[in-house]
């Protein structure tokens, strides 16, 4: 219970600063709305947008790896790790978080601090007409990889506690796309209660046949 309580901790902690994050995209799409509506339409373009929507997006990106990580949505190599036994696909996340994982973050966040550290020591701006401020911008990298690499303690902590006992601890649970649908459909004003309550029973079959040809793969390579 005391590592379940660690791991939903770091779960916890990713979710809250992805979510957090996660509200920048909309600053970045009235950002574009309004540059595209000013270029076009005014014909006066803004000298700073382009930078500036990079550091958003870029911002966004960095902040959200973490949370990816906790909600297990990295890409991977799924037909051959989703069929192999929990404790293979352990011990392969295992090796792999030690080799490429850790190293990689750690010196993200180092350089990424020496980074920050010499563009706040600058006062480092953009060059264009209208500089923007760089500075606050790259204190994100150092941040970003802190909070990926306490996400990444803790899924090697998985690893360890699924090679010990052969089953994967559970997740943190975060809204899932099925839940969005049924949220929707409930809401909707422009359909009748028998096609609404079809249709949220339609997307969760077909939610829930995904999920059982998951387990069977699982299952699978599990008793091989």
């Amino acid at each position: 219970m005391k590592i379940q309580t660690l791991l939903h901790t770091a779960d916890h902690i990713s979710t809250l600063v992805g979510k957090a994050f996660a509200w920048l995209i909309i600053g970045l799409m009235l950002m574009v709305v309004v540059e595209v509506f000013k270029r076009y339409a005014l014909n006066a373009p803004t000298a700073w947008i382009f930078d500036a929507s990079n550091m958003l997006y870029g911002t966004l990106f960095m902040m959200g790896g973490a949370y990816t990580l906790c909600q297990d949505g990295h890409v991977r190599g799924d037909f051959i790790y989703g069929s192999a036994k929990y404790t293979t696909q352990a011990w392969l996340d295992l090796v792999l978080y030690f080799l490429f994982f850790i190293p990689g973050v750690i010196a993200l966040t180092w350089a990424g601090w020496n980074y920050a550290g010499d563009s706040w020591a600058i006062k480092e701006h953009t060059f264009n007409a209208d500089p923007l401020p760089l500075y606050p911008f790259k204190a994100v990298i150092p941040f970003a990889g802190l909070i990926v690499l306490i996400q990444g303690v803790a899924e090697i902590i998985r690893c360890v506690v699924c090679i010990k006992t052969g089953e994967w601890t559970p997740r943190l649970k975060d809204a899932e796309e099925i839940d969005v649908v049924e949220q929707q459909l409930s809401g909707s004003t422009l359909v009748d209660d028998d096609a609404r309550k079809q249709a949220i029973v339609n997307a969760k079959s077909i939610d829930e046949a995904a999920h059982q040809r998951g387990q069977q793969l699982t299952k699978g390579g599990h008793h091989e």
